[in-house]
This record gives structure tokens, C-alpha cells and sequence, in this order.
């Protein structure tokens, strides 16, 4: 059985068709779905069984009850939680071989690779509490070398690892070039940016546990929303205004200025491109906005795209003359697709965590790539934006060897810190 995202079902099922075509398979999806006794007498006539996660948790009964040769995860990161009742349904399915894909093992903190290997290897790496005291403390608050290499050398045995740029893997891939688009805030949003600030400030100062905590991740998720368009933070989108007004909003926001600036020149070129932003409404923005403004086709696929057509889209922009621009969410579209045909990707709010910005890019630089390709990291000048993606650059070496960086580390920042790391620096915007 292989348990993916639902995003990527159809993609293994393209796969197999290529290369193992004797194999016989079946798609474990959708409400006409085999349960229950049927599904187990099927597993019997067949070789392959393509499910979800959220399948595999919610039909987790019969799953378990069948004796698998062999449990393939791909996207092994969706199994990082082990308080997850996901989780726990398939560390509890039976299979004789176990084999975890993922090119994301630590996104954020290591009792996610902890959680991986617990479904390979249980107990490997001991108890939960046991290990974050032996690796995840010393590594992540103090960055002790020791307990590095030892944990490097437990896990290393069990990995095995390609790197695409290592020319003994392959030979023929094309490079693959990072710019960072710097812009700055228009006067509608500095003015949102300063008020937000100075208003969440003074309650993250005042609260304490997870109450802080929670502050702190709304001013993030609020500042970035900013930073893209005021529209997405005042929750004012109406995509059913008549073209020229969705015309005017590319005043209120830099980003979208240069933007269209990238497109005209990449359509220019031939190039197709894909667009990735972490909220739901800004892709709709992008999409419209896109369409009118260049007058070509536009993809978006998201959370509520429901998988057959997440297919149709891959397979309409991998295709002869397919759409040029392909707008997609961060959490939908940044793993387990297959999009060579694009040679330039776009990041236009940034993830803050260089694994997960990686795998996103990688839907077009991976195996299959003919052209180099050219990545585009949108960075907005004078805002907390700018700062953070210094001190990723800063820990990019730490990062890239066992620990991986996200968002939650910012919520353990003192006040005092945290506030010189979201000020507003109209001085940096001036120089722009």
C-alpha cells in the first residue's frame, strides 16, 4: 500500500502506468470507494493499493486488518505529529517492509524525524521524552555538535539519500538560480503595518503561555498578509468586481507591480511559471488579476481542489500548449507534483523555512527538467520580512544538516526582540 497526499494519487497512478505497467493497482479514494470485507478481498486479486492519509485514517479499521507485504508513505512529513490520530492509524497498519519517502524529514523540530523513524524502526531511537533530552535540546536551543554527529550517525544507515545536484545521480540537470525581489510597501500598507504593530505589541507583552504564543503567530500571519495586499488583510475581496477595479489594486501593493513585470517578461520567453503563496485568497487574487491583466490562462489549485481535477490541472499544464502560469498554495501544490514544463517558480510569500520552500521549488527543478531554472523570492523591504529571511540566510548552514527551521522558533523571542524583528523600518523603504 502507498499512502500520499490526495494531491499526488493520480501522479503515482501515471507512474505506474509508465513504468510498471503488469502492476495491478487500484485508487483507494473518493465516496464510491471499496470498504469494509470488499476492500480486503480486492487487496487479494491486486498488487498495489494508492490511498491518502486521511483515508488511511479514516477507513483505519480494514486497513489494519489486512497484512500488508509492504507500506510505502510518500510525503513521509505528514506523519511528523506522533500525538496525530493520523499518525497513530498507520504506525498501528501491518506490513512486513516499511519505507518512508520524503525530502522534508525535519521541517521544524526533530521529534519529527523522531516520529518518522518510529514508524520504520520502532523504538530505535527510544522514548519520546528520552530523545529530546539526549538530541532535541542540545541541538536546537544550544547547537551542540556532539549530540549532532551521534544523532547523524544513529539515522544515517537508514537513509538513503539523493541530492540532485550530485552529478553521480544525474548528470543532465539543468542549473538552477535564486534571486530575491525586493520591494517595498506602498503607503496603505506601511500605515496597516505600523498600527498592527504598535496595537499587538502591547498584549503580547502582557500575556504569557499559550496565550502569547498565539498572539505572537496572528501578528506574523497578519504582518505577512500585509506585506502581499491590504485587501487580504482587511478581508475586503470580492472577485466578482468588474476587471478594472481589480485593475487598481496593483497601486496598493508592490509585489504585484513586479509581479506582472516577471510574467510579461517570462511570456516574452516562452517561459511557464509557478506561483506559490500560502493563503487560499491571495491565489484567487493572483489568478484573476493574472488573467485579466496578461490576457492568458491561469491555473490555481488549492486545499478545496478536489483531486480529479488537481489531475486534470497537472496534466493540462504538463501538456503541449498548456497554461502558461500555475498559482498554487504552498500546503496543496508544494509537494509530490511533477511540473517540469516550468522553468521559473515564484515565491510569493515566503514560508520562512528553507526545507519547505525547497520542496515547492522542486516541482519543476527535479529529474525531467530541460531548462535552467530561475527562482524568485519576494522580499519586502524595511518589514519583518527582510529581517527574517537575513537570519535564515544566517542559519542556512544548521538548517541544511539536521535541523530544520519554521515559524514556531519566533514565538520564543522576548518582547523586546521580537519587536525590533517586526518595526517598521521606513528608513530601508526610503533607500528603495
Amino acid at each position: 500500500m502507498i499512502v500520499c497526499p490526495t494531491s499526488v494519487m493520480h501522479n503515482w497512478a501515471r507512474e505506474i502506468k509508465r513504468f510498471a505497467p503488469s502492476l495491478r493497482y487500484e485508487l483507494h479514494h473518493g465516496v464510491e470507494r471499496k470498504r469494509g470485507k470488499e476492500l480486503i478481498q480486492q487487496s487479494k486479486k491486486i498488487d498495489l493499493v494508492i490511498t491518502s492519509y486521511a483515508l488511511a485514517r479514516r477507513d483505519a479499521d480494514v486497513m489494519q486488518s489486512i497484512r500488508w507485504h509492504s507500506l510505502v508513505l510518500d510525503e513521509a512529513q505528514n506523519i511528523k505529529n506522533p500525538e496525530a490520530q493520523q499518525t497513530k492509524a498507520i504506525q498501528d497498519i501491518e506490513a512486513g517492509f516499511r519505507l518512508a519517502l520524503t525530502g522534508t524529514p525535519v521541517e521544524n523540530r526533530l521529534t519529527e524525524l523522531w516520529s518518522i523513524m518510529q514508524f520504520l524502526n520502532p523504538g530505535y531511537l527510544g522514548k519520546r521524552k528520552d530523545f529530546r533530552k539526549e538530541f532535541s535540546t542540545p541541538i536546537e536551543r544550544y547547537g551542540d555538535p556532539k549530540a549532532q554527529r551521534k544523532l547523524k550517525d544513529l539515522v544515517s544507515p537508514f537513509l538513503l539519500r539523493r541530492v540532485k545536484t550530485d552529478p553521480t545521480v544525474i548528470q543532465d540537470l539543468p542549473e538552477k538560480l535564486e534571486i530575491k525581489e525586493y520591494c517595498s510597501l506602498s503607503q496603505e500598507q506601511a500605515t496597516l503595518y505600523q498600527a498592527l504593530v504598535e496595537d499587538s505589541m502591547g498584549k503580547v507583552a502582557e500575556a504569557k503561555g499559550i496565550q502569547r504564543k498565539g498572539l505572537v503567530l496572528s501578528l506574523l500571519l497578519h504582518l505577512k498578509q500585509i506585506c502581499n495586499h491590504p485587501s487580504l488583510y482587511l478581508n475586503e475581496h470580492d472577485l466578482k468586481k468588474a476587471p478594472e477595479t481589480l485593475l487598481e489594486a496593483f497601486g496598493r501593493s508592490a509585489k504585484l507591480s513586479r509581479l506582472i513585470d516577471i510574467l510579461e517578461e517570462a511570456l516574452s520567453e516562452d517561459d511557464k511559471m509557478l506561483i506559490f503563496t500560502q493563503f487560499t485568497q491571495m491565489g484567487h487574487l493572483l489568478k484573476a488579476q493574472r488573467q485579466h491583466k496578461l490576457g492568458v490562462p491561469v491555473l490555481f489549485l488549492h486545499g478545496g481542489t478536489p483531486a480529479k481535477k488537481r489531475a486534470e490541472m497537472v496534466q493540462q499544464f504538463q501538456g503541449e500548449g498548456g497554461p502558461p502560469i500555475f498559482v498554487l498554495s504552498l500546503k496543496a501544490g508544494g509537494t509530490g507534483l511533477n511540473l517540469t514544463q516550468a522553468n521559473r517558480v515564484v515565491h510569493f510569500d515566503r514560508w520562512w523555512n528553507p526545507a519547505v520552500e525547497n520542496q515547492a521549488t522542486d516541482r519543476a527543478f527535479r529529474i525531467g527538467q530541460t531548462r535552467n531554472v530561475l527562482v524568485h523570492k519576494f522580499v519586502t523591504v524595511g518589514s519583518l520580512e527582510e529581517r527574517i529571511d537575513a537570519m535564515i540566510e544566517e542559519k542556512k548552514a544548521l538548517a541544511e544538516s539536521i535541523v530544520g527551521s519554521g515559524e514556531n522558533w519566533l514565538t520564543e523571542l522576548s518582547s523586546d526582540d521580537l519587536r525590533n524583528l517586526v518595526m517598521l523600518r521606513r528608513d530601508e523603504m526610503m533607500g528603495m
